[in-house]
């Protein structure tokens, strides 16, 4: 595969868009994401010698690098972050990400805790029982975090699962559900209005300020699902705990 080609465009008065765009164009795509995320990695340094950069956002193929106008303006900033940008295009990645960051996941599948987890079976001709092997198969990446504090989209889900949102988004999506939409995957990290597919709900907490690092899952982490085994306990719970 030959290396994504890059963009580098002004992005307002006072940042940079960075795009890495692969052969199917600037799509979900795991190496792609890798590639951003090696690039944010690199300006992060180059922040700590050169305050005039802000901290760079790292999304699905691109970067965001703010700069100070007042020191620079986009053309000084794009000299600097050009280089990077075609060294992170052009690296040999590592084989795998690092296993250290693999979280596991445990779901109450179906039921209260996934109450579109039947919709999404029929829609996609499958049993409740394969969409959950299947949702619990694979091994996710973390892309980015947006949308709610904590809130991870998380992929490739397997194109078997790929349904649409909702038509009508749900007021209140309790803390902790498992959705799907498209080809991504999330667990809403605290109860929020939501369009996504429920079809599970876990009990680990994923946003908690108390913490360190308040958010369970960041950027450039794996994920895993695992079934829970036995009968659903969403009617048992307080659905709106945040």
């Amino acid at each position: 595969m030959s290396p994504p080609k890059v963009r580098c465009e002004p992005f307002g008065d006072d940042a940079l868009i960075v795009t890495l765009v692969g052969e199917d164009g600037d799509v979900i795509d795991v190496e792609l994401n890798r590639r951003v995320h090696l690039l944010a990695g690199s300006l992060l340094r180059l922040r700590d010698a050169d305050p005039r950069l802000g901290r760079p956002v790292a999304g699905f193929s691109t970067v965001l690098v703010p700069y100070d106008p007042l020191e620079m303006d986009a053309a000084d900033a794009g000299a600097l972050v050009a280089p990077l940008a075609g060294a992170a295009a052009a690296a040999d990645l590592p084989a795998a990400d690092d296993p250290a960051r693999t979280v596991t996941i445990s779901v109450h599948y179906g039921g209260p805790d996934g109450p579109d987890l039947m919709e999404v079976a029929a829609a996609t001709g499958l049993r409740p029982a394969d969409v959950v092997e299947i949702h619990a198969g694979p091994t996710y990446r973390v892309f980015m975090l947006g949308f709610a504090p904590g809130f991870a989209y998380l992929g490739p889900l397997p194109e078997e699962l790929a349904v649409p949102r909702r038509a009508t988004p749900r007021e209140r999506v309790p803390a902790g559900s498992v959705a799907i939409a498209g080809r991504q995957t999330a667990v809403y990290p605290f109860a929020t209005p939501g369009g996504w597919r429920l079809i599970g709900r876990t009990d680990r907490r994923m946003w908690d300020i108390e913490r360190a690092s308040p958010s369970m899952l960041r950027p450039g982490d794996t994920v895993r699902f695992e079934p829970v085994r036995g009968a659903s306990r969403g009617a048992s719970r307080d659905p709106f705990v945040g």
